[in-house]
């Protein structure tokens, strides 16, 4: 095979390009990899002529393409484009892929390997396929595992197809990554111009009549119900939605540990906390909405209470086990199910109401004494407190309209806690694995360029993450964000399993715990410098709202602001 010139014109790369207008992508988030010269080309040719195509983000790591993919997915709720580099590529970005999955978010990647290996007709698609790109099967079956779906573009003629066939997949319910392996040889492939159809927003399906209104007698005759969700906030309405069903019914609403975006205001005086317990004896109604995992362990079963699912896909089918204990389904569209349950707000038992809103209102202020008191002891504490950070953090965001994504472990519930977000889309919680942070967070700010973004996360979860590539997407796209690093200088999550599995062992005696330790890292601030950005180092109480209120300002100029605070615990 001697052919390695290409006349401009019509091709796969042309096809892939047009494919993604007829998606709606407005973006491609690349990690480049060399099969993509097409696409490059055909996107030059396109900015040459005027010619419309998504915009194209050229990323240096895997995680970073696809964690800012989930990003702006998880605001936006449509299928974006995403391009890795061959098998290793897709391992590469795999953790951020199935952290995709576990978000709900929709996208369509795609990799690449070569068909011919030298071997064929037309361009030479270099030796390193040949050598060491290729895997056998195809990286359509690595992803496999961690997509919705996952398949090959056998030719150029029905590539634009397959790929609205990926995102339309990706789209419904449960929503996630696609996977579509497109070979070289059909990227280079002369295309006769057949277009896809622009794909539409999926329509909804939506619980009958005949189903809502046992439930909502259901909810009628109880005394204790209680509603627990991990992610109602993240279905579009469904915040808003779930809002005016527990007002209509006068219900508490519990968010988990498990709970991974913002589904109630926790400001709400019908929100309940974080803990499930004390309903599992108590409650005689638990509506799980959107709720994947809501017992741990799994058999901890409800000892007396109807369990109402509400869940468009109640039966997640990536999750391994899951156990729901579900006495009956509503598998509408949840925004839409809820909306009817309030509007059958009717005939309450006034007596019942009352009583359940007595306990709930003792149960809130409970918890705002306890809140107050957490913040009282951070202040006066001999260093800097956790809770004295996230705490500083809600009163300096009140009224901007800010988001919070965590990427914290041992630090959540106190981010969860004490940060008290209250609006739609306003926190998120990584999925999938460490390392994911920055990007999901430039992501979200890709999104909402009006709206401040703040990354929590620890110092273990900030060495994961690949920060020079997440800083270089920052500085090239003008993504600021407002990075706090909860910096304990140790693997606290790991180094407490270790205590509690062998409370008396070895390293118990000896004061070896290994696996754990981080004072050997640099000032994690310091890796910002280069791109000229703001970094502070902060280990004094005094000085963590001032150093804080200047990393702000920073970031509303225009600039990234990374502030490694040195805690306590």
């Amino acid at each position: 095979m001697t052919d390695t010139t290409h006349t401009p014109g019509a091709d796969g790369g042309d096809a892939l390009v047009t494919a993604f207008n007829a998606v709606g992508a407005d973006y491609i988030f690349c990690s480049s990899g060399s099969e993509w010269a097409p696409v490059w080309e055909s996107l030059a040719r396109r900015h040459r002529d005027g010619l419309p195509c998504p915009q194209y983000l050229d990323l240096t790591h895997e995680t970073v393409a696809v964690g800012m993919a989930t990003g702006y997915g998880l605001i936006e709720r449509r299928p974006q484009g995403v391009l890795l580099h061959a098998a290793p590529g897709l391992l590469q970005g795999s953790m951020a892929v199935h952290g995709a999955l576990l978000a709900g978010v929709p996208m369509l990647v795609s990799s690449s390997e070569s068909t011919t290996y030298g071997d064929g007709p037309g361009q030479d698609p270099g030796g390193q396929w040949y050598r060491n790109l290729s895997v056998v099967g195809g990286p359509h079956q690595i992803a496999q595992p961690f997509t919705k779906w996952s398949n090959e573009a056998a030719s150029v003629h029905t590539l634009p197809t397959m790929v609205t066939r990926a995102a339309e997949l990706a789209w419904r319910a449960p929503a996630g990554p696609a996977y579509l392996n497109v070979p070289l040889e059909i990227l280079l492939e002369d295309w006769d111009g057949r277009e896809a159809k622009p794909i539409v927003k999926p329509g909804s399906t939506h619980s009958s009549p005949e189903e809502v209104d046992p439930v909502a007698q259901l909810i009628r005759e109880a005394k204790n119900p209680v509603i627990v969700t991990e992610t109602a906030g993240r279905e579009a309405g469904g915040f808003e939605a779930l809002v005016a069903f527990a007002e209509a019914w006068h219900i508490p609403v519990v968010e988990p540990d498990s709970a991974v975006c913002g589904n109630f205001p926790r400001t709400h005086p019908l929100h309940a906390g974080s803990d499930i317990g004390p309903w599992m004896d108590e409650a005689d109604l638990i509506l799980l909405v959107n709720c994947r995992a809501p017992f741990y362990p799994p058999s901890r079963r409800p000892s007396q209470a109807t369990v109402v699912v509400i869940d468009e896909v109640p039966q997640r089918p990536h999750i391994v086990y899951q156990v729901l204990f579900a006495d009956r389904y509503l598998e509408g569209n949840v925004a839409n199910t809820l909306r009817q349950l309030a509007k059958r707000a009717k005939d309450l038992d006034e007596t019942a109401v009352a009583e359940r809103g007595a306990a709930q209102e003792a149960r809130f202020a409970a918890e705002q004494t306890a809140i107050t008191q957490a913040e009282s002891k951070a202040e006066g504490a001999e260093g800097i407190d956790p809770v004295l950070v996230a705490a500083t953090l809600r009163r300096l965001l009140d009224g901007a309209n800010g988001i919070v994504v965590d990427e914290t472990i041992t630090h959540s519930r106190v981010v969860k806690r004490h940060v008290q977000t209250a609006d739609p889309d306003s926190y998120f919680y990584v999925q999938g694995g460490l390392g994911q942070g920055i990007a999901v967070a430039l992501g979200v700010k890709l999104a909402t360029r009006e709206r401040p973004v703040v990354l929590t996360i620890g110092d273990g979860a900030f060495t994961y993450n690949p920060v020079i590539q997440s800083y270089d997407a920052s500085k090239a796209y003008e993504l600021p964000l407002l990075i706090v690093v909860f910096n304990n200088r140790v693997y606290k999550s790991m180094n407490l399993n270790h205590r509690r599995f062998y409370p008396e062992g070895a390293a118990a005696d000896t004061g070896e715990w290994l696996g754990t330790d981080l004072h050997r890292l640099p000032r994690l601030a310091a890796f910002a410098e280069p791109f000229g950005m703001h970094t502070e180092t902060v280990d004094a109480p005094e000085a963590l709202a001032p150093a804080l209120e200047r990393a702000l300002k920073a970031v509303a100029e225009g600039t990234t602001a990374v502030v490694d605070v040195l805690v306590t615990r």
